[in-house]
């Protein structure tokens, strides 16, 4: 009896070490995005990477449901910002779909974002369109639409994009288009 509560005891104490492992192996992912490259966000720590389907709210510091929450559109760009630039494009697309405000330039640029690294350049291109038709000099936007253009073979168009990158830097020095220029060259920054 004393041997089987001993086995018992053990497999407890394995399995919340395995919930705590996994539940920093969740919140280390958007930890990580808050270093993100881009000019456009703020700094700081990411917030915990939620489920699929919810958000973080600064507010009450728990998940919570995206589409039903009174984050603020500022958060949620945020948020999705971290995920999108981390790898996480489907949580990053989950997140920009609770802002309400559909015609904010840089929501409208990281849907494009995700949608384009998740390998549908021609829905990000369309994005990055919507985006640049509401703030047509967003420096990033231009960067991500020329990177689009590179990596279906449009060299022309990413080129045009990389003269615009320059105008809006003032000087072939700025991490958007040196980025861009790599990936024109077929050395993509990722």
């Amino acid at each position: 009896m004393t041997r089987q509560i001993s086995h018992r005891k053990m497999n407890s104490l394995a399995a919340i070490t395995c919930a705590a492992l996994i539940g920093l192996a969740g919140i280390m992912p958007a930890v990580a995005a808050s270093g993100g490259s881009g000019s456009s966000g703020s700094g700081g720590s990411a917030p915990p990477q939620c489920r699929q389907g919810l958000v973080w709210d600064k507010k009450t510091q728990r998940c919570v449901r995206a589409q039903s929450s009174n984050v603020p559109d500022k958060d949620l760009l945020e948020q999705g910002r971290a995920l999108a630039l981390a790898g996480h494009y489907d949580d990053a697309l989950t997140v920009l779909a609770a802002v309400r405000n559909k015609q904010d330039a840089m929501v409208l640029t990281y849907i494009g974002y995700s949608h384009r690294k998740k390998g549908d350049t021609d829905t990000g291109i369309g994005f990055y369109k919507q985006a640049l038709a509401i703030d047509p000099n967003n420096i990033n936007t231009h960067e991500y639409l020329g990177e689009g253009y590179a990596s279906a073979g449009r060299m022309e168009l990413a080129k045009a994009e990389l003269g615009i990158v320059e105008k809006l830097c003032g000087n072939k020095e700025c991490e958007q288009y040196e980025d861009l220029a790599a990936a024109i060259s077929g050395n993509p920054v990722d």
